[in-house]
């Protein structure tokens, strides 16, 4: 069904609603009914929601396909993911009067082109207040297990909601109030969840957007497809080091080059006081210093790296862990984390590979708000 169509059930709704406020404004010729009763709340309402003039629900664009050597995403079966879901939650995602003084969106600290990050070590809240983490990129975010660095969100939509109210400072009742006040934004809620929308419903369709956001069909993948002349010799070598000499595949597992899990790589141990991570979040000493693997899936694309943002250059990124993570004070270092001595050749190729895994950050075509 073409989504225009989705138009016609708001039309009806209008129409039945015209016709209540009509009935009732006859049987209040003859039976007034008293002031503030509950008919005479009902046909008041009747008459405002059949008043609103509604546009037509915008076009959606179809929905990404699994990418060759991909998994299939899990879809929560409260928020199934849709065309027209994923449409307003791109117009949301895109959109400052998300924000609490209408001064940012979740643009501003995940960028298109900068590979849905920031480019900073650290950004500002809405506010002025210093985040103490790194903005990660959204690159492949819906297959994480849990959200941000150190799993505290069990879902992503509870990371969406949680980041909507800290990072924008959101009251999530009253910008949703203000959004229904904005017809191009109140059809589509009321198409999509039959009613006003509610902050619920905000975090639903932004969460659909950013499960759209795949990086997979990379120069690799298609050389790992049959295409010989995809990736250059040295992102071939590169490969055979990835997941040999260097061993960067134990942690960074195909397809995802991720593996869900949290692990402790030194990154702070430099600091009087370590961030502690995912032993901040579960209480448990044995996690202290632990975060979450981040994908090497288009990597490149969004520099600087790691939770604190330190590392400049994916090169700098490469070269912490080849050398084996921060020992000093750190008694969680991972175990899997060994130091690795490559020739220069061997940097060069396994850095090649990597970079191969990515899908260009191109010029992006952003939505028209309501």
């Amino acid at each position: 069904m073409h989504i225009r169509s989705l138009a016609t059930p708001i039309l009806v709704v209008l129409s039945v609603s015209a016709a209540i406020a009509a009935t009732a404004c006859d049987d209040a010729t003859t039976k007034p009914a008293p002031a503030g009763s509950a008919a005479a709340t009902a046909a008041a309402t009747a008459s405002a929601v059949a008043s609103v003039a509604l546009p037509p629900m915008p076009s959606a664009a179809p929905l990404p396909s699994t990418q060759a050597f991909m998994p299939e995403m899990k879809i929560p079966a409260d928020n199934e993911l849709t065309p027209a879901k994923a449409t307003l939650g791109k117009q949301l995602f895109f959109d400052k009067r998300l924000s609490k003084d209408g001064s940012a969106s979740c643009e501003t600290c995940h960028v298109p082109e900068k590979g849905w990050g920031d480019g900073e070590s650290l950004s500002k809240k809405v506010g002025g207040a210093m985040n103490t983490r790194h903005s990660p990129t959204m690159w492949n975010v819906g297959y994480n297990d849990k959200g941000y660095w150190d799993g505290r969100a069990e879902t992503l939509e509870k990371n969406i909601e949680a980041a909507w109210k800290g990072q924008l400072g959101a009251d999530p009742a009253a910008i949703a109030a203000a959004l229904a006040k904005v017809p191009g934004y109140l059809v589509q809620f009321r198409t999509l969840f039959g009613g006003d929308p509610t902050g619920d419903q905000v975090v639903k369709a932004l969460s659909s957007f950013v499960r759209t956001l795949r990086s997979g069909d990379s120069a690799f993948d298609k050389f790992q497809k049959g295409d010989a002349a995809a990736v250059g010799e040295d992102a071939k070598r590169g490969w055979e080091i990835f997941r040999g000499k260097a061993a960067c595949a134990a942690c960074h597992a195909p397809p995802l080059y991720a593996d869900n899990l949290f692990h402790n790589t030194g990154i702070g141990y430099d600091k009087p006081e370590p961030d502690k991570g995912r032993g901040g979040h579960t209480k448990d000493a044995k996690e202290d210093g632990q975060f979450k693997t981040p994908t090497l899936r288009s990597v490149g694309t969004h520099a600087p790296y790691f939770h604190d943002g330190r590392a400049k250059t994916l090169e700098e990124a490469v070269d912490y862990m080849l050398a084996g993570g921060m020992k000093d004070k750190n008694p969680n270092l991972d175990a899997r984390l060994k130091k690795v001595t490559l020739t220069a050749a061997e940097r060069t190729d396994l850095i090649a590979f990597i970079r191969a895994l990515e899908v260009r950050a191109e010029p992006y075509d952003r939505p028209k708000l309501p």
